[in-house]
């Protein structure tokens, strides 16, 4: 027997989130404790919080979307 209400969505970690924003050119400025400010040179900036290793929350994951689509226009 399958069990189909098994799969769900797993977030993606912090980690994967900071590196799409270093492929797109972001450049990390230090933060208090785990604080990590993140600047494009387009005059984009964000802040993540959280531990690399966390799964990302779903306001994180959608500031991040937001943030890359402004670099791209």
């Amino acid at each position: 027997m399958v069990l189909y209400w098994y799969h769900f969505w797993m977030p993606p970690k912090i980690r994967i989130l900071e590196r799409k924003l270093k492929k797109a050119g972001f450049i990390c400025l230090p933060g208090k404790g785990s604080h990590r400010k993140y600047v494009h040179s387009s005059g984009v900036r964000l802040t993540i919080s959280g531990k690399a290793s966390s799964d990302a929350r779903p306001y994180q994951l959608k500031d991040v979307q937001q943030a890359l689509a402004l670099v791209k226009k």
